[in-house]
């Protein structure tokens, strides 16, 4: 009795196993375009990602804490190249640090450029987004002289969005870099005195 009913289910595989086999097949045939579309857009991921690193760099010229901090907003806002995310009050987030478009007038001004042509290089050029995030956020050290108060303002002039906003980069700030996040280098004093909010 056992030998028998082993004996068919044996019979019974080799009956289902091809048409496992073509159905697996199949898939394999159906997903593999899918698949390659989706290796496709991780690699331009990658490849956007590096771009933004790159500019990152590029823009900080050196020094740690101005990196970091940009860090710190590319990992809060999580945009991309080519980004234009809408928003409730009709204004868009743009590229990997989703700089509002509210800023493009003045943007615009203090190049000389006009407004398409800025919104334009904040959607699609990694580094000009990079450059104006930058601009936006020492901008606001400059005007606020507090680097807490400078990260709210980089997101809104709202004094419990700011609030919120800057405790979630600390978040990703901490993530990324570590709890001591800005500790002074052996050499001299810190270029920015930090304080946690």
């Amino acid at each position: 009795m056992i030998i028998k009913a082993a004996f068919q289910t044996m019979i019974a595989r080799r009956r289902i196993a091809p048409i496992i086999l073509r159905v697996t097949l199949s898939a394999v045939i159906v997903a593999s375009p899918l698949q390659s579309l989706e290796a496709r857009a991780a690699e331009q991921r990658t490849a956007d990602e590096r771009i933004v690193a790159a500019c990152i760099a590029r823009s900080a010229a050196g020094r740690v804490w101005l990196e970091k901090t940009l860090w710190g907003l590319r990992d809060q806002e999580g945009g991309w190249v080519g980004a234009e995310v809408a928003n409730s009050d009709g204004s868009h987030d743009l590229g990997p640090l989703q700089v509002n478009s509210w800023w493009v007038p003045r943007l615009a001004a203090v190049t000389g450029r006009s407004e398409r042509h800025i919104r334009h290089w904040l959607k699609q050029d990694a580094c000009f987004n990079v450059e104006a995030a930058r601009w936006i956020f020492l901008s606001g050290l400059a005007a606020t002289r507090d680097y807490w108060k400078a990260i709210g303002v980089y997101h809104s002039p709202t004094g419990w969005r700011q609030q919120r906003y800057t405790s979630s980069v600390l978040v990703h700030l901490r993530r990324r870099f570590g709890a001591s996040l800005f500790a002074r280098p052996s050499k001299g004093p810190s270029p920015v005195s930090v304080t946690t909010p």
